[in-house]
């Protein structure tokens, strides 16, 4: 049976204010960078010979930095150290989090309104720290944020749950108590499997992930507008107009 806009939309939203937490990842979901990492996958290749595998996003997908470092070490044969890796990919993004990349649509009302509930919020990012703190600098959002984790910081990286699990604790709740917002499957994985209420947001980078995403999450966002009272809901996996 098909329901109205507005009841769907009040579920979302009654799901989302009985949490006591929100829990974002940060490329993809909160900013709008994921063409960043694409070229720069390109460039840092085409630096050693080699070409960039048309599935390799997909590979790396929810890997910690230092994951994703050990990964290009020993998949294209790079001579440099780990840390030499990690560190000529900051000084490649740097300046661009800093200067070019935007918050996703709707994304600052909504914080704002989050923090006049009282919801608790925290960043679970597979992103190295340095960068993180200067996109969110740049764009006057990390004040919102009780919590900024990374997946260096724990045993395993996304799909593991091991990331949220520790946003969750160090924000003093428990993971039921939480909704996540990822935009990819590895992190909708995450989430579900840290036993929280996931929600899916639209990036245009995974937008052939669409379906893998509405069937994974509880939740589907077009953007955050949708969560202020304006715009489409999708949730469950289907569409309601």
């Amino acid at each position: 049976m098909k329901i109205k806009q507005k009841d769907r939309k009040l579920s979302i939203q009654q799901a989302l204010f009985q949490k006591e937490a929100v829990i974002f990842d940060l490329d993809g979901t909160l900013v709008d960078s994921m063409w960043m990492w694409k070229a720069i996958d390109i460039e840092y290749l085409g630096r050693y010979g080699h070409e960039c595998p048309p599935l390799l996003q997909r590979e790396i997908e929810g890997m910690s930095f230092s994951e994703t470092a050990v990964y290009f070490k020993e998949q294209f044969a790079i001579p440099d150290s780990i840390e030499q890796i990690k560190q000529a990919w900051v000084e490649m993004s740097i300046e661009k989090y800093r200067s070019e990349v935007p918050l996703k649509a709707g994304v600052r009302p909504f914080l704002e309104l989050l923090k006049d509930r009282r919801i608790a919020m925290g960043i679970a990012t597979s992103n190295g720290r340095e960068m993180v703190d200067a996109v969110l600098n740049s764009l006057g959002i990390a004040p919102f944020f009780q919590v900024i984790a990374t997946a260096c910081e724990v045993s395993a990286g996304k799909p593991a749950p091991d990331i949220y699990l520790n946003v969750a604790q160090r924000l003093g709740t428990c993971p039921e108590q939480c909704m996540v917002f990822e935009d990819v499957p590895a992190g909708i994985l995450a989430g579900k499997a840290a036993g929280m209420t996931v929600c899916a947001v639209k990036d245009d980078f995974s937008a052939g992930m669409k379906d893998e995403k509405l069937r994974l999450a509880d939740y589907y966002i077009e953007d955050y507008y949708q969560l202020l009272g304006e715009g489409r809901q999708t949730d469950g996996g289907e569409n309601y107009a």
